[in-house]
């Protein structure tokens, strides 16, 4: 074998082969891409036309079409376009006079980033989602890292997604009165950090109240009885209780009457007897003042109990006068039952009251006839002392 492979006819093949690949080996180290260049949007962009700085005379393509943007080419083959717009962007490929492809790439084009817009919510007392908005807009792709820190607190990441723009931490040190956000923006042409300093307790916005229902109290024309479940976002319910503000009013008022309650279910006592009404749902941190409303569940509408169903609307119109005091009422309780307490409590007042009045009668009454006696008695004495002064005079001396 080895003696074939040094005879002169297979080194004369070999050799033959050797020469005859060669310009194959070239043409597709030539076609291979050399990928992506970016450039900023009304500058001017410079594009080398491959690595050779051999001065020779080339010819410029963009999507295989021989028209290009404003230009100009250089001495040495590099394509300078000028001013560029979006209209620029695309495949470009140079080629010698012979028309063998010398470099291609693929220009994008787009801005370095700017300041981003970010906004934080904190829904409990365990997690704080921020999100952000470009303030320029870039047409390229970027990455974002993100981190987030308490006063004196070392940067711990902020948990990033791209696609919608946000970031998430869990458990921050909520007793950290203020905090900062970090996002740094990076695309081909720059990169760009952007800061925002915060106070949790003051972000902090529960999620409405889920599972509201608002329903009559069967036999009392005037009351609804409102129960809700706490928002599922809101884990620690004993740790961190809510104060939920309910609020309600007849279909077609301007006013609302509030209550405010802890627990659920809660009791409506005053609700206009054959009217439609409106109740909604909100929530607050009990014990952070400072912290903010959550929005306004979805507006519930119902009827109160009715002795029997009538065929006539009892919806209001917009110009109706109602008949009861238009400024709204705003009462708080711990929680309301139908068999209220205050209805008994209000019975024995009234009782008394009647008892009260009946003692006051019976007083004044034996006053006056204990004066009218006397005035008799004082009448009959009177009258007695002058019969007896007549009898006197008549009498001879």
């Amino acid at each position: 074998m080895p003696g074939l492979l040094s005879s002169p006819v297979c080194l004369t093949v070999i050799c033959f082969l050797s020469w005859s690949l060669r310009p194959s080996r070239a043409q597709i180290q030539t076609d291979e891409d050399s990928g992506v260049q970016y450039g900023r949007l009304e500058s001017n962009v410079t594009l080398a036309c491959g690595k050779s700085q051999i001065m020779i005379p080339v010819v410029w393509y963009l999507n295989h079409s021989s028209v290009l943007p404003w230009h100009k080419v250089t001495s040495d083959g590099t394509l300078v376009l000028l001013h560029v717009d979006h209209s620029a962007q695309g495949n470009y490929s140079c080629y010698d006079d012979r028309g063998l492809l010398l470099h291609s790439v693929k220009l994008r084009l787009g801005h370095p980033p700017g300041l981003l817009s970010i906004s934080c919510q904190v829904p409990n007392h365990t997690h704080v989602r921020c999100s952000w908005v470009d303030s320029v807009k870039t047409f390229l792709p970027a990455k974002y890292n993100a981190s987030f820190r308490g006063n004196g607190q070392e940067w711990r990441p902020c948990v990033v997604d791209v696609a919608r723009k946000h970031c998430d931490v869990d458990h921050p040190a909520f007793w950290q009165t203020i905090h900062t956000l970090r996002i740094s923006e990076t695309n081909a042409l720059g990169s760009e950090t952007t800061y925002v300093r915060f106070k949790l307790h003051e972000l902090l916005k529960p999620d409405p109240p889920e599972s509201v229902l608002v329903n009559e109290l069967e036999g009392y024309p005037q009351r609804l009885i409102v129960s809700w479940n706490f928002p599922s976002s809101w884990p620690l319910h004993a740790a961190f209780p809510l104060m939920f503000q309910i609020r309600y009013r007849p279909l077609g008022s301007i006013y609302w009457s509030e209550v405010y309650s802890e627990e659920s279910p809660v009791v409506i006592f005053d609700a206009l007897a054959g009217y439609l009404h409106q109740v909604q749902l909100r929530a607050r941190d009990e014990v952070n003042s400072e912290s903010q409303w959550s929005e306004w569940s979805p507006l519930l509408l119902v009827r109160p109990w009715e002795v029997s169903p009538t065929s006539e609307s009892t919806e209001l119109p917009d110009n109706f006068n109602f008949p009861f005091n238009t400024k709204p009422e705003t009462s708080t309780a711990k929680s309301h039952n139908p068999d209220h307490p205050e209805d008994e409590g209000n019975l024995g007042l009234v009782i008394l009251l009647v008892l009260f009045s009946v003692v006051i009668l019976t007083t004044v009454l034996s006053l006056i006839f204990v004066v009218w006696v006397r005035q008799r008695r004082h009448d009959h004495v009177t009258k007695q002392e002058l019969t007896s002064m007549v009898k006197m005079k008549s009498m001879p001396i």
